[in-house]
């Protein structure tokens, strides 16, 4: 994306670790699309990103998943994980640059369902 967008830093996430096939399409995702920023990399198996600068709330890994396919469905694993935004306003924000790039699967009144399809995993933000 051409502007630099940051998520807010009140933004509430938790922390969550996930095994990603690709790590720059992921980070172009969570950084370059939601806002995350990126805190540290480990050579170009890692990065670990967050909002407001904490040491991160996302690790994203390669490490014995690189280049592999989406999880079967009815497989263990991540189905779900939310992002909740501080405001409205934050969250339309990123609703209207998420559009141009995911599915918007469900919307219900102040929360937003995204579906990424490659990754078979559902995002919640509120």
């Amino acid at each position: 994306m051409s502007d630099n967008y940051k998520i807010p830093p009140e933004t509430n996430i938790g922390h969550i670790h996930l095994k990603v096939s690709d790590l720059k399409r992921s980070m172009d995702f969570y950084c370059s699309l939601l806002g995350f920023e990126l805190i540290t990399t480990y050579g170009d198996e890692a990065a670990f990103i967050s909002a407001g600068g904490y040491h991160h709330h996302i690790g994203l890994n390669t490490w014995h998943s690189k280049g592999a396919p989406p999880a079967p469905k009815r497989n263990t694993g991540l189905f779900h994980t939310a992002i909740l935004y501080p405001t409205r306003k934050d969250l339309a924000a990123i609703l209207q640059r998420s559009l141009i790039k995911v599915t918007l699967s469900q919307a219900l009144r102040i929360t937003v369902y995204l579906k990424l399809s490659t990754w078979m995993i559902l995002i919640r933000m509120a």
